[in-house]
């Protein structure tokens, strides 16, 4: 089971990127536990400097921006 974290304050493009990480992973059929994280220390703690971030597994894949179902696909799929 994957562990995927939107790191955000529950901005508009935050909200965004947990919607298409729920749709992505809902149309692939994969198992996954999908936290937003809105705490601070936490976000800072990831290394970024602008929200959304996004981390799969652990590891940090995108910071700044809203991905595309494709590069979601792609992580999750571990490549």
């Amino acid at each position: 089971m994957h562990v995927i974290e939107v790191l955000g304050h529950g901005c508009e493009k935050c909200r965004h990127v947990e919607k298409v990480v729920r749709e992505s992973v809902d149309a692939m059929g994969i198992e996954a536990e999908i936290r937003h994280v809105t705490d601070d220390a936490s976000i800072a703690a990831s290394g970024i400097l602008s929200t959304p971030g996004l981390v799969i597994d652990g590891r940090l894949v995108l910071a700044g921006r809203i991905p595309t179902r494709e590069q979601l696909a792609g992580w999750l799929e571990g490549e």
